[in-house]
């Protein structure tokens, strides 16, 4: 016989005739491939392990049919079940059986691999729906071998003596193979050359999947695989330990944990959960269905929160914690009104999310993390292999995949190049000696899309007027500051309306704005140095007119609430003053909440100057007013607008919100009403901002990059979320765990289809409607021609709010 071909397995030059055999070490008849779904199509072969004699030794999984040994006679059927029927197994036996693997046929099915090459096996053992087991094979460079089915009713090995066969190890050898010890009537097939396959290689059972077993795992794949899940008395087992068994509690008792003085050795000793490592010693008792422990341990925990609340509820009502509210978390002051009632409706409950945590939210988001876990992995370890067969195009998209598929239209590449942001020398050479630019604004705006600012220095401080509109670009700079001091004197006219003017500053309208703004100020950013500092104390000399004066530009709207709120300073007190002037500047909108997110950003990086950071301000509301109208209409259109592009570009995502009740998109709300600025950190919120202010592609890009989160996230929530309540809780919980580069070169990308969509359906409907003419006869020959078509495409139809995300510049 003739070797296989392979083209993934190193070669190795010819030294001797005997380098083309190989040492048969294994051997197992009567295990089929199944090409069909036919029992008449089953294909009979041998599952063998070879060993190819080297300084370092190949050891290769192979298959050969049965009818590719019967060309060869039975003096090679023989080598097979020699080995087969072997009682003692020994690496280093006289008798060895030399062979010669057949060559690969598409129609025979046979296969030869390395173990280095394979990933992992998928084992499926005997069941009574499925009276043969099965293993599949899945290769390190993607690909699925034949699943091989073990019919041990008709196997030698299983059809005679049953007598175990040890393994005599090679002792010479370091690290001595792990012995090979055969239970004595052994359950299948699959389990006998498991055993075997433990001899030549590390064999790791996943805990994520109990049917998964990976060959010599990377060091990500141990970490992914092996992190155990605790089980379902595990929290009962820690609990046991502490004091809270003894005491009062509001679990029934039946449901409390069990006593540990009779407690067995821990069973859970050689797991590697953070749970189980935390018990010394737990209880063993007989174990309930998995059904009932899970109710039993999340009937827990609504017991337990349900008596918790309570208990807030006592202690926040009292009127001695009056004080103590406004310094507490958000989560906690939200259970407790003004009056000091109790709230049920906290944003919890208000999500439908319940007393505990949905089962199918938490499964989501850890199949997120080991999804995005062994992604990585296997991209390090496709670097690190060699590929001589198949060339990858890689895409900046990742693992994410553009979806919209009714058209056949070239997938576009992303331009971002955030590595090489603009930096001092860049911005320089754009202007001339006189101040004006040597390039369009759109060349600006373009290389601020791709590359972003840097980071160090203050060179934001300069280019954000001219990206927001508050400097003019095409003018000479002392034009520039000639217009820019009109702004400056403007914007302290505006202020003067309520500065130090009592009357105005004291009339219950402008009190009641003074309040909600310094409620909002105190607590937006206070991690930035500017709002950490502490306010400095009046000196005795300070308590006249500057004093007075102090009095009439402070916004707390009386000095007895500061001790109930969180402290201010200097730059919060400014902070809030220019949110005031621009109550006064916008007469008809006014102040709303969560102004106070998208000016403080500004207020830092133009490092304090009052009158840029209100003019840059200005232009941010001027693009986004519409998100803070009293009806909220703005914000009604731009989630519509959202839907119908989920629609377009993703129409089985769009499916599922609307089996869910979730096509509200409530969940994107707070993601476009403040442009992400709590979904990142801070420094990538300047980053994401200053790219959603060049309106390079669309006046609306925000909403392509919410998209773009969507689809990053839309196979969990097909998956495993089923209910609207859950996929509210699932997209809140990815608050700081986006990666900004990647969501922006989906977004970039999702654009870039949208428009590609567009301008197809435009040019196809155009395609479609009668050309007028004159003449009779071509009239009739293009009728007769439509007439004659077989397929008609129907494309969608795009509404004017879709049609918009098109335009660009203000």
């Amino acid at each position: 016989m003739v070797e296989i071909k392979r083209t993934d397995l190193p070669h190795i030059p010819s030294t001797s005739p005997d380098d083309n055999r190989y040492r048969l070490i294994y051997s197992k008849s009567k295990v089929y491939v199944n090409p069909t779904a036919y029992a008449r199509d089953n294909i009979p072969g041998f599952v063998v392990l070879v060993k190819r004699e080297a300084p370092n030794s190949i050891y290769l999984l192979a298959w050969i049919p049965e009818t590719l040994l019967n060309e060869r006679g039975t003096t090679e059927w023989d080598k097979f079940v020699k080995i087969e029927e072997k009682v003692v197994w020994d690496d280093k036996d006289d008798d060895v059986v030399l062979i010669e693997l057949p060559t690969q046929r598409p129609e025979s099915y046979a296969f030869s691999v390395s173990l280095t090459s394979i990933y992992s096996l998928l084992v499926r053992p005997p069941t009574l729906s499925s009276w043969y087991g099965s293993i599949g094979i899945n290769l390190i460079n993607g690909d699925t071998l034949p699943t091989l089915h073990f019919h041990d009713d008709e196997s030698r090995s299983f059809t005679t003596a049953s007598t175990p066969r040890p393994l005599v190890q090679d002792t010479t050898s370091y690290p001595p193979p792990a012995p090979h010890v055969p239970q004595s009537g052994n359950s299948w097939g699959g389990e006998d050359l498991l055993s075997r396959l433990r001899s030549y290689s590390h064999l790791m059972k996943s805990t994520l999947d109990p049917l998964l077993f990976l060959i010599d795992p990377s060091r990500a794949d141990i970490e992914a695989h092996s992190t155990q899940i605790f089980s379902d008395d595990a929290v009962d087992d820690i609990l046991a330990q502490s004091s809270f068994a003894n005491s009062h509690s509001p679990v029934p008792a039946h449901r409390r944990p069990r006593p540990i003085a009779t407690s067995p050795p821990n069973p859970y000793s050689h797991r590697s959960s953070v749970l189980h490592r935390s018990l010394s010693s737990a209880p063993s008792s007989s174990v309930l269905p998995s059904s009932q422990a899970r109710l039993a341990l999340l009937q827990s925990f609504s017991n337990i929160t349900r008596a918790t609340r309570h208990a807030a509820q006592n202690i926040l009502s009292h009127p001695l914690a009056k004080p103590i509210v406004p310094h507490l978390p958000d989560p906690v002051r939200s259970l407790v009104n003004a009056s000091g009632e109790w709230q049920w409706g906290s944003w919890v409950e208000k999500g439908g999310v319940g007393e505990f945590e949905s089962a199918r939210v938490y499964l989501a988001r850890w199949a997120r993390i080991v999804a995005e876990e062994g992604e990585r992995a296997r991209r390090r370890e496709a670097q690190t292999l060699p590929s001589t067969s198949t060339v990858q195009e890689t895409s900046p998209l990742g693992i994410f995949e553009l979806l919209h598929s009714t058209v056949n239209l070239p997938t576009p590449k992303s331009s971002r190049d955030p590595e090489h942001p603009v930096d001092e020398i860049m911005w320089s050479k754009w202007f001339a000696e006189d101040g004006r630019p040597k390039v369009r604004i759109e060349e600006m705006k373009r290389e601020v899309f791709r590359r972003g600012i840097v980071a160090k220095g203050k060179l934001r401080q300069t280019i954000w007027p001219f990206i927001l509109g508050v400097y003019e670009w095409d003018v000479t700079r002392p034009e520039r500051l000639r217009k820019w001091e009109k702004k400056r004197k403007l914007y302290h006219e505006i202020k003067d309306q309520w500065c130090g003017v009592p009357e105005v500053f004291d009339r219950p309208d402008v009190i009641e704005e003074r309040h909600r703004i310094d409620v909002d100020c105190r607590r937006t950013d206070r991690s930035q140095p500017l709002f950490t500092t502490k306010e400095p104390k009046l000196q005795d000399g300070q308590s006249g007119e500057k004093g007075h004066h102090q009095r009439y530009s402070s916004i707390s709207p009386n000095i007895s609430d500061i001790g109930s709120q969180s402290p201010t300073n200097e730059h919060i007190d400014r902070h809030a003053s220019i949110l005031l002037t621009y109550n006064f500047y916008e007469k008809d909108l006014g102040y709303v909440q969560g102004m106070s997110d998208l000016c403080a950003p500004i207020y830092v990086i133009m490092d304090a100057n009052e009158e840029m950071t209100f003019w840059c301000f200005v232009e941010v509301m001027h693009r986004m007013k519409q998100n803070f109208l009293r009806d909220q209409s703005g914000m009604k259109k731009q989630l519509s607008t959202l839907q119908q592009l989920v629609g377009i570009m993703d129409p089985e995502l769009y499916k599922h919100l609307e089996k869910t009740d979730g096509l509200n998109l409530f969940f994107c709300f707070r993601w476009v009403l403040i442009a992400f600025k709590r979904e990142f950190s801070f420094d990538d919120v300047l980053r994401l901002w200053e790219v959603l202010w060049t309106d390079y592609y669309s006046n609306d890009f925000v909403l392509f990059v919410a998209l773009a989160v969507l689809e990053s996230h839309r196979d969990m929530i097909l998956r495993y979320l089923v209910e609207f309540d859950e996929i509210l809780k699932y997209c809140n919980e990815l608050s700081m765990t986006i990666e900004l580069d990647t969501t922006l070169a989906q977004a970039e990308v999702l654009f870039l289809s949208f428009a590609q969509l567009v301008a197809d359906i435009d040019r196809r409907k155009a395609e479609e409607l009668p050309t007028p003419s004159t003449n009779g006869v071509r009239h009739r020959n293009s009728q007769m021609k439509s007439d004659n078509s077989v397929t008609t495409i129907n494309m969608p139809t795009l509404s004017e709010n879709l049609r918009e995300l098109l335009h660009t510049g203000r």
